[in-house]
This record gives structure tokens, sequence and C-alpha cells, in this order.
């Protein structure tokens, strides 16, 4: 029904206009100054997760990151990969960080797990696909409530990243390092994309949308190597330690 131009929509879907009504009696219900407050208080579950990661993460020593899709079943070559990489940079003496759940996190603690070196495990609650995978030594085991501060935890205490193919939470890891190296908030550690035809849309349209844009430099695309192998991933972490030290990112 319309009067006078204007479509009342209520008439056409009613539960649209129930809809509305709960929704203003939630911004009757709830005042500002109590969201404040709700607010105030979280401040301190976030500083407990922090101090706990922290203190955890600053004890393990050098390690590289590993992330990919938590969908990757073991029989793909993806899977594989991961636990290979993951065993090959241990014995340089790493320790591997996942996010602790399955699929490429699986591979990559699995890889450590095999190799007997340092498998942690930066879980987060999330409604579906995370769980604990059997691969983390319990010590190293953590559980986060927020994805910012597991985020910083998995810069600040990886000297690398090794990126296998994988979704939104995949991309989000990657470019936040970039940036982050990008704008000299911590320096630069290697990246190493595995996967070449995975990636190469991707790379292709840095080059072709956003460096022709302007919108990033040359340099920028030196951020990141792309390999298909576990021994080229593994050469790039060696041979970039064979001539920096390592340290803490920030």
């Amino acid at each position: 029904m319309e009067m006078d131009g204007i479509r009342d929509e209520s008439l056409v879907n009613p539960q649209l206009d129930s809809n509305e009504t709960k929704l203003h009696n939630s911004f009757r219900q709830k005042t500002w100054d109590e969201t404040l407050t709700k607010d105030s208080w979280m401040v301190f579950k976030i500083m407990a997760e922090f101090v706990d990661g922290y203190e955890k993460l600053a004890k393990i020593g050098p390690c590289v990151s590993i992330f990919g899709s938590a969908r990757l079943k073991p029989e793909n070559k993806y899977y594989e990969m991961a636990v290979e990489i993951a065993e090959k940079i241990t014995k340089l003496g790493f320790g591997i960080i996942t996010g602790g759940g399955p699929g490429i996190m699986e591979a990559g603690n699995k890889g450590a797990f095999n190799a007997k070196g340092k498998s942690i495990g930066l879980n987060i609650d999330l409604p579906f696909e995370q769980h604990f995978n059997p691969y983390i030594n319990k010590s190293y085991s953590m559980n986060f409530d927020y994805f910012f501060v597991r985020k910083v935890m998995f810069v600040k205490y990886s000297q690398g990243f090794i990126v296998m193919p994988g979704g939104f939470g995949t991309l989000d890891e990657l470019t936040e390092a970039m940036t982050l190296i990008q704008t000299n908030k911590i320096g630069k550690f290697p990246i190493v994309l595995v996967g070449s035809e995975f990636w190469g849309g991707l790379l292709d349209w840095f080059k072709a949308t956003l460096l022709k844009e302007g919108m990033i430099a040359e340099d920028d695309l030196d951020l990141y190597r792309v390999v298909d192998t576990a021994d080229e991933a593994v050469a790039h972490i060696k041979a970039f330690y064979d001539k920096y030290s390592v340290n803490v990112n920030f």
C-alpha cells in the first residue's frame, strides 16, 4: 500500500513492524550509561587475556605461525604440505603457533608434534569450525574471547608467517601483518604464501589495481614471498634468519 508516494512496508510485511517494535523497546530498556558501565568492566577481561597471553608466550622462544583454512581435510595436498613445513621448521629450532583448530591449524600443530617441538594453539570461541586439535602441547594451549587480543599474540611472538590457502580469517591475518610492516609499526619478518595457483588471482589484483591506482608502492610487493613447495617455504624462513637476529616484534 502506498500513501502520498510512501510505501507502508508494515502492511506488506507485518513481521517488520514487530521487529521494529522490539528494537525500539530494546533502546528504551538500556540506557547509554548502562552500556558505558558494561564496556568499562569489559576492559578488565580484555586486560586479563593480554596478561595471560604475554606471560605464557614470552617463555616459548622463537616461533613461526601457520595460518590457513579450518575446512581442509587431512587428505588435502595443502594439509599434507603444512605438516611437512611445520616438521622442517621445528627442526630449525622454531616453535609452531596456530589458531588451535582443525584443518591447516591441525596440520601445523601435527608437524610440530611429530618433530617433538613446541606446538602452540591460540584458540577462540566460535559458533562453528573451531575446537582444539589433539596435537597441541597442553602447557601451550590458550583460549581467547577477543579476536584482536589473539591477533596481537600472533604478531608479537611470531618470527615468520606461513600462509596456506584459507578464507576470510587467513586473509585478515595476512593483510594485518603486511599493514603493520608497511607502516613500520613492527619490524619486517618473512611472510610466505604457499600455493601460487591459489594466491595468484589476489596477487595479480594487488599489481593490476592497488599498485596501478597508487594505493600501494612497488616495494610493498616485496613484503611476501610466494612458494609452491615445503622446502621453498622453509628455505625462505631459514635464509632470513641466517641474515637477521630473532626478536619479538614490538
